[in-house]
């Protein structure tokens, strides 16, 4: 039965272990619950903030209105010739449902194997890493409307999907709360190697025809080296996206620095790697008070026990400061500050 809590802590409910609290509390488990939810008269005069994994998230101080988790569940796939539609609920972490796909021999998101947050959350940020996007593997999704308690299906054109941006992030924000994504893989799988460190990974391991599963596990062994786990150490994976440049500005850039980590992009554009531009202003693994860089990964900032959001998001303008003063690019933060 669907209970209304008050006055809850939210560090269990945000990978960084930011401990700050919600004046209202409400965990969903279906649509029906999300009906009943926002029938109750407590919520219609709330603040509405929806968490899934609480992945891409910071909190700079408490909470209160109403946060509700998502943590609708179930995984249902249908094969059509060699293309195979894979329904997941929102509340699913996105991992498990990776690694459904790869165990069932459904190609198409082991590219995107660990990164942290739940399937609801996927098409909003457009997730992506090495070489691919949700984006590529996205067929539509269902979403309640707050405001009217029905049921929409959205398609690819109806996202705008954009990188690590969409439609629920900018004109639909606050509007809707999806309940399942639909994934348009496949039986053949086209593996993508060529991004990152994957290729010398699974020469390493001896792979030179790699499935599915050998890439899965190549970016999984990659991502755990590279970031930390955060039921060990609060974090948000990467703090900030990747600046996209115009060529003019790259041309200007690699005069100086000649060695800047880049790629282009389908737009004619120039992709800049961030934990690069972060690495080479001094901040990796740096600490400063309770904050700071990961050891291995500069485009990660931590929580080593007892730091604040406000100062996690402190250290986090020094680092755009620094990166703006060397390079004149502006870093933009993909956590979402509260």
């Amino acid at each position: 039965m669907l209970q209304i809590q008050e006055n809850i802590s939210l560090k269990p409910y945000n990978s960084f272990g930011i401990d700050v609290r919600a004046g209202y509390f409400a965990e969903v488990f279906s649509e029906a619950d999300l009906n009943s939810l926002f029938k109750n008269v407590i919520v219609k005069s709330k603040q509405l903030l929806i968490i899934g994994g609480g992945s891409n998230v910071l909190f700079t101080e408490d909470y209160d209105g109403l946060v509700v988790k998502i943590s609708i569940k179930g995984i249902q796939s249908k094969v059509i010739d060699d293309r195979v539609l894979v329904t997941a609920g929102a509340g699913e972490v996105w991992n498990d449902f990776v690694n459904y796909c790869v165990e069932h021999h459904f190609a198409g998101v082991e590219n995107l194997s660990l990164i942290p947050g739940t399937v609801g959350a996927s098409p909003i940020q457009n997730i992506g890493a090495y070489g691919v996007e949700l984006k590529d593997v996205f067929e539509s999704c269902t979403a309640f409307e707050i405001k009217t308690g029905e049921i929409k299906t959205f398609n690819y054109n109806d996202c705008h999907f954009g990188y690590r941006e969409s439609i629920f992030k900018r004109a639909l924000k606050g509007q809707y709360i999806i309940t399942s994504v639909t994934f348009r893989l496949s039986s053949e799988a086209k593996i993508n190697t060529s991004y990152g460190a994957i290729e010398t990974e699974l020469l390493n391991r001896g792979i030179k025809n790699p499935n599915i599963a050998d890439v899965s596990a190549a970016v999984s062994h990659i991502r755990v080296s590279k970031l930390p786990d955060p039921s060990t150490i609060g974090n948000a994976g990467s703090f900030f996206k990747n600046p996209v440049i115009e060529k003019h500005e790259f041309a200007d850039i690699v005069a100086k620095h000649p060695d800047v980590v880049h790629y282009p992009t389908a737009d004619n554009k120039i992709k800049l790697a961030a934990g690069w531009l972060i690495e080479q202003c001094g901040w990796k693994g740096k600490v400063v008070g309770q904050t700071g860089t990961w050891k291995n990964q500069a485009l990660v900032l931590v929580n080593h026990g007892h730091a604040t959001g406000t100062e996690v998001y402190n250290f986090s303008e020094q680092i755009i400061d620094s990166v703006k003063s060397t390079f004149g690019v502006t870093l933009e933060r993909e956590v979402n500050i509260l």
